[in-house]
C-alpha cells in the first residue's frame, strides 16, 4: 500500500466542511442542553448526551466527501457504545465499583478506534499502513487542539462584543450568554468551524505536526539521561526506594513509561526517512524505548509491595490493567530491538506500535463492558486477608465493603454480619452507617493497634470511652500522635460534651443517642482557639490537659461575639 499515494485524499479540500461541521457539532450541544435540562440526568438522557457528543465528535474528524457513509456508520458506532457505556453508568449509580473506570475505557477505546478508521483498517487489517495511521494521529491531535484554542478565542471575543455593546445600550448578547442552551451551540459551532478550516488545511498541519515532533524530541535527551541515572540508583539501592515510598512510585514510573513511549516515537517518526538522523537523539531514542520495560516491571513490583500490604481494591485493579499494557508494550520494543539491532530496530517499533494499538483498543472496550466485577474481586481478596490474619478485626476497612465495591462488596459485608464476635459487631455498624466515614484518598491507613495507644483518656466512663475508639476506626487520621481525650460535660440538648486534644488543636464532640461522636462547634469564644505552637522537628511529648475556667475582654454586637477575644 503506497502511502503517499494513499494520503493524497486526505488533504483535499471541502469548501463545505467549516460549515457542516459546525452545524452538526453545534446542534449536537444545542440537543446535549436539553437533555440535562439542568438536572442530574437519568439513565436515559446520559446515553443520548454521551450518544450525541462522541457521535458528533468522530463524524467530525472522519467525514469526507468521497466516504460520507463510512463516517457515518462509524459515528453511529461510537455514539452507540459511548451511549450505553453512559446508561450503565448512570443506571448502576453504586452498584458496580470503578463503573466511572469503566467509562473512561470506552473513551480510551473511542480515541484509539479513531485514527485506526480513518486509516481504513477495516478494509486492510493488519496490512494497514503504520504512516497513514501515525499520520492521522498527531493530524488529528493538531487539529483538536488547534480548535479548541480558537474555541477559546471565541469566547473571549464574545464578551468583548458584549463589552463593546453594553456601551452604547445593547445587551443582546449577554442575553444570550445567560442562555445556557446557547452556550452549548456556541461552543460545538465555534469547535466545528475551526476544525473544519484546520482539516481543509492538512499540508499545513502535516507540516505542523513535523514541527511538534522536533520540539518534543529534544526533551528526549534529558528524560534518557535521568532514567539512566534513575535505573542506575534503584538497582544500586537493591529497589530500597519501591519499599519507602509505594504510594507514589507506581504513578510516578507509569507516567515516565508513557513519556518515553511519547518521545521515543517522536524521533523514530513514521518511516526512516523522516527519523531524526541527529546521532544523540538515536541514542535517546534507543534508551527510551528500552526503559519502558523496566520502568513497568518496577511499577509492578511496586504495585504488587502495596497490594500485598493492603489487598486488591478495584482502582488497584485498574492500575494493574495498566500496568500490564505498559509491560506489554516494553516487552514489545525490548523484542523489536533485539530483532533490528542497531539498524532497523525502529522498523519493529512502529510495527509493534500498530499491533499493540489495535490490542489496547480491544481490551479497553471489552473492560469497558460491565462483564468483569472488579469490586467483588476485591471484596473476596479483603475477607481473604481477615481470615488469614493479614488484618486484624479492629483494623479491617469494614467501611469500604460498603461504599467502595458495590453491590458485591455489601453481599459480603452482610456475610460478616452474620459472623459472630467482633467482626459482626463492627460489620454491622458499617453496613448501618449512614454516610461514610472520612478517610484519605487512599485505605491504607495506620493501623488501629498502633493508634489507640496514643489515645490518653481522662475519665473512667466506659460508654464515652468506646465511642472515643469508634471516633478512630472511623477518622483514621486521629491520634497518630499522642492525643487526650476529654468529658467536658453536659452539652446543647443534654448531650454529653467530649473534647480530643492533638496536635492540631482542640476538636469539641457530642454524644448522640446510639453511641457515636458527632463533631461540634460552639458558639464561644474559645472554640477560636487553635493548635499550640509545636515545633513539627521535635519528638512528641504527651501533653498535660486541663480545663480551667478563663475571664477574657471581647467585643459584642446584639448579644454575640464580635471577632478575637482581645485581652
Amino acid at each position: 500500500m503506497d502511502s503517499t499515494a494513499s494520503a493524497e485524499p486526505l488533504i483535499e479540500d471541502w469548501p463545505l466542511r467549516p460549515w457542516v461541521l459546525a452545524g452538526i457539532l453545534a446542534l449536537a450541544g444545542f440537543l446535549i442542553h436539553f437533555l440535562f435540562d439542568g438536572s442530574d440526568p437519568t439513565p436515559t438522557e446520559a446515553a443520548g448526551a454521551a450518544f450525541l457528543f462522541f457521535g458528533s465528535l468522530c463524524a467530525a474528524f472522519s467525514l469526507t466527501p468521497k466516504n460520507p457513509f463510512g463516517a457515518a456508520i462509524f459515528a453511529l458506532i461510537a455514539g452507540l457504545v459511548m451511549g450505553g457505556l453512559a446508561y450503565n453508568t448512570v443506571a448502576q449509580d453504586d452498584a458496580l465499583a470503578g463503573e466511572e473506570f469503566a467509562f473512561f475505557a470506552g473513551v480510551f477505546a473511542t480515541v484509539i478506534a479513531l485514527p485506526l478508521f480513518q486509516a481504513e483498517f477495516h478494509r486492510t487489517r493488519l496490512a494497514t499502513d503504520y504512516k497513514l495511521t501515525h499520520y492521522h494521529v498527531w493530524t488529528d491531535a493538531v487539529s483538536a487542539a488547534g480548535a479548541i484554542a480558537f474555541l477559546g478565542l471565541s469566547w473571549l471575543m464574545l464578551f468583548l462584543l458584549d463589552a463593546l455593546f453594553d456601551l452604547v445600550g445593547i445587551n443582546f448578547i449577554d442575553m444570550l450568554i445567560d442562555e445556557a442552551w446557547f452556550g452549548w451551540a456556541w461552543s460545538g459551532g465555534a469547535f466545528g468551524a475551526a476544525l473544519g478550516v484546520l482539516r481543509n488545511n492538512l499540508k499545513v498541519i502535516g507540516a505542523l505536526q513535523k514541527l511538534v515532533l522536533i520540539v518534543l524530541s529534544m526533551l528526549a535527551i534529558p528524560l534518557a539521561a535521568a532514567l539512566v541515572v534513575f535505573l542506575v540508583a534503584l538497582l544500586a539501592s537493591g529497589g530500597q526506594a519501591l519499599w519507602d515510598a509505594t504510594e507514589a512510585a507506581t504513578p510516578i514510573l507509569l507516567t515516565c513509561a508513557l513519556g518515553s513511549f511519547v518521545l521515543s516515537n517522536a524521533i523514530i517518526r513514521d518511516d526512516d526517512e523522516a527519523r531524526s538522523a541527529n546521532r544523540v537523539m538515536q541514542i535517546a531514542a534507543l534508551v527510551l524505548a528500552a526503559g519502558i520495560f523496566p520502568l513497568a516491571i518496577f511499577a509492578a513490583i511496586s504495585m504488587g509491595i502495596r497490594i500485598n500490604q493492603y489487598g486488591l481494591t478495584p482502582e488497584r485493579i485498574w492500575a494493574l490493567v495498566t500496568i500490564i499494557i505498559a509491560t506489554a508494550y516494553g516487552l514489545a520494543y525490548w523484542v523489536g530491538l533485539a530483532r533490528g539491532r542497531l539498524q532497523g530496530w525502529a522498523a519493529y517499533l512502529r510495527q509493534a506500535n500498530l499491533h499493540l494499538a489495535i490490542a489496547t483498543c480491544g481490551i479497553a472496550l471489552f473492560l469497558a463492558l460491565p462483564i468483569l466485577d472488579f469490586g467483588g474481586m476485591s471484596a473476596r481478596n479483603q475477607v481473604a486477608r481477615l481470615d488469614a490474619d493479614k488484618v486484624s478485626p479492629e483494623d479491617f476497612d469494614y467501611a469500604a465493603l460498603r461504599w467502595d465495591f458495590g453491590d458485591s462488596g455489601r453481599e459480603v459485608l452482610e456475610e460478616l454480619v452474620a459472623r459472630e464476635g467482633e467482626v459482626s459487631v463492627l460489620a454491622a455498624e458499617a453496613r448501618d452507617a449512614e454516610y461514610r466515614p472520612y478517610r484519605y484518598a487512599s485505605v491504607d491507613v495506620e493501623p488501629m493497634a498502633e493508634r489507640r495507644p496514643n489515645l490518653a483518656l481522662t475519665f473512667d466512663d466506659a460508654i464515652l470511652a468506646e465511642a472515643f475508639e469508634g471516633l478512630l476506626r472511623e477518622q483514621t487520621y486521629r491520634c497518630t500522635e499522642s492525643c487526650t481525650a476529654l468529658d467536658l460535660g453536659e452539652g446543647p440538648n443534654g448531650k454529653r460534651h467530649a473534647g480530643l486534644v492533638e496536635r492540631r488543636g482542640l476538636t469539641h464532640f457530642l454524644l448522640d443517642e446510639d453511641g457515636k461522636l458527632e463533631e461540634y462547634y460552639p458558639s464561644f469564644p474559645g472554640s477560636l482557639v487553635t493548635a499550640r505552637d509545636i515545633d513539627s522537628d521535635a519528638e512528641p511529648v504527651p501533653p498535660v490537659v486541663e480545663v480551667r475556667t478563663v475571664e477574657m475582654r471581647q467585643v459584642y454586637s446584639d448579644d454575640m461575639p464580635v471577632g478575637m477575644p482581645f485581652e
